[in-house]
């Protein structure tokens, strides 16, 4: 046996020196190693459709009948490939290690993805590739690549969801796509997520000429046809009718109102010299311990500017009920769910990673460019802190029933 594997190994040895006559520089080697790669995958392509027929006969009794091949050049890091594909007459073969229809780079995938999610044009990938990876790609391949993820994107947009959510934040961002030769301002809706394990997603992202309680009411019926049944507060803007829509698709959900926007929607008027004053006066409001005592400051706060700054006022005293909520809740929890800026955090970061992309070729073009920035961000995500003792505070004011995982 000893004397039989020396003899495998000096034939190995031999061969090798064969192939290797006449490679003097790196394109020598890169193009023999080519030219192995394109005999190699051909020949396991071949034992696929042996193993195949072997199978089909063993299973039904019957003989595969081989049709001939499909040629296709396929892309890898050290170049293109001829790859011949067997076929067979019932067309029931399906390779494995090049799939029909597969004719991108093997390996560079998350790679390219990763550089136009960052907001590079599909130019600047096939640049940053062939400076990064010596490899020549052409930006209509980038394009094949990126426009493949929105298979993706539409498993994901439609996937189950988890029955009960801490937490919602809505918000929408403000887009601008190309729709039959005119540029369209719409509304990218965003929905994200905690749930009861302290964990933060995004639920989906869905597209609109403008941004209303109406569309609102589309996006969380969708949520709920995908499994989620129970939410404990949504916190949203102050888009008027929004409270409303929520309550009405899920009847024991929180509409709170983020306290950010009440803030600036009381600045909105207000100049230099009485800003200050007056967010400090608020500020004695959302930082009330109680109901009670955020009652009596906000009776304070009207004294002092009801005069000269009846706007501000009312802001508070129209969306008082929508405001409270968050003042009956312990402090992990207020810190939570009393203001949007989780989404708006996201948000900024989607605007970072899509600045580039001034205008978008369509809504499926958008939602796979904010979908592929979602997946680089999502990584860092964690859980808020306390998240143990929060849900005892929750367990306690909610009921055990709704909270328990």
């Amino acid at each position: 046996m000893g004397r039989r594997r020396k003899e495998e190994r000096h034939e190995l040895d031999d061969a090798i020196d064969q192939l290797i006559v006449g490679v003097r520089t790196q394109d020598d080697f890169v193009g023999l190693m080519q030219q192995l790669k394109e005999r190699m995958v051909n020949r396991i392509l071949e034992a696929e459709m042996r193993d195949h027929q072997e199978g089909q006969e063993e299973d039904e009794g019957g003989r595969v009948v081989r049709n001939g091949h499909t040629r296709k050049t396929v892309q890898t890091e050290g170049g293109s490939i001829q790859v011949k594909t067997p076929r067979d007459r019932e067309g029931s073969f399906e390779p494995q290690l090049i799939q029909k229809r597969q004719v991108k780079l093997m390996g560079l995938e998350p790679k390219i993805l990763a550089l136009y999610a960052r907001g590079l044009e599909v130019r600047e990938v096939a640049s940053a590739v062939k400076d990064l990876y010596q490899v020549e790609i052409s930006p209509t391949l980038v394009s094949e690549i990126t426009n493949e993820v929105l298979s993706e994107v539409k498993e994901w947009r439609s996937r189950a969801l988890e029955s009960t959510y801490v937490v919602l934040w809505i918000d929408a961002i403000q887009v601008k796509v190309r729709e039959d030769g005119r540029v369209v301002p719409k509304s990218l809706f965003v929905v994200m997520g905690l749930n009861r394990s302290g964990e933060k997603d995004l639920l989906g992202f869905w597209i609109a000429e403008t941004e209303g309680a109406r569309f609102w009411a589309t996006v969380l019926n969708e949520l709920r046809t995908r499994g989620v049944q129970d939410v404990f507060f949504i916190c949203m803007d102050g888009l008027k009718g929004l409270p409303e829509a929520v309550e009405s698709i899920f009847p024991r959900t929180v509409a709170q109102l983020c306290i950010v926007h009440t803030l600036r929607a009381a600045c909105r008027y207000v100049n230099g010299k009485d800003r200050k004053p007056l967010c400090a006066a608020m500020a004695e409001i959302d930082r009330a311990p109680t109901l009670e005592a955020a009652e009596e400051a906000l009776e304070r706060f009207a004294d002092v500017f009801g005069k000269t700054l009846p706007h501000a006022v009312a802001v508070w005293r129209r969306n008082w009920d929508r405001i409270i909520p968050f003042l009956q809740l312990p402090e992990p929890i207020r810190r939570i769910v009393y203001t949007t800026n989780a989404i708006e955090s996201a948000n900024s970061v989607f605007r970072k990673y899509t600045r580039s992309r001034k205008v978008f070729g369509s809504d499926d073009g958008a939602i796979r460019d904010f979908f592929l920035a979602y997946k680089l961000m999502k990584v860092k995500w964690s859980r808020p802190r306390d998240w143990t003792s929060s849900l005892a505070a929750l367990m306690a004011m909610l009921g055990e029933d709704r909270v328990a995982i």
